[in-house]
């Protein structure tokens, strides 16, 4: 995992790996490791090798492509590393009107209830909203 930013007390951290998306997934009774592969492989079939033509170079480069092409994937956690909210944002953090990011509880609950401040914090180190009309899928009218 490597660490994003604080929202005291608690700290978002990206997770990078299947197995990362594996734990996430389990500890939050959720199934964000279905979707961490999905957008990891997506962004494999767009890398595009150097043009070296030579074999053993033709990776050179992809994990970096994957890692700049898909979603990030953050876990706020608490300071026993108990993972609170997970969130799904565009790649690079960047804003993208075209991308919903999406940010769940325990459960695929409304993280929004109890950890609201730190939403609003993540947000503002990424300099975008995430308000939950948006970013709350299972909202209920």
């Amino acid at each position: 995992m490597q660490y994003v930013c604080d929202a005291p007390p608690y700290t978002w951290f990206r997770f990078e790996t299947e197995s990362e998306a594996m734990v996430e997934s389990k500890a939050m009774s959720h199934a964000v490791d279905k979707y961490f592969r999905q957008a990891r492989d997506i962004a494999a079939k767009s890398y595009k090798p150097p043009q070296s033509g030579l074999y053993i170079e033709q990776n050179i480069g992809l994990k970096s492509h994957i890692q700049k092409s898909m979603p990030l994937f953050i876990a706020l956690k608490n300071r026993d590393g108990k993972s609170l909210v997970t969130a799904m944002l565009p790649p690079g953090g960047k804003e993208d009107k075209a991308f919903r990011p999406i940010i769940v509880g325990d459960n695929n609950s409304d993280p929004y209830a109890g950890y609201a401040d730190a939403i609003k914090a993540l947000g503002a180190h990424f300099g975008m909203t995430l308000d939950p009309a948006r970013c709350f899928p299972y909202r209920r009218a």
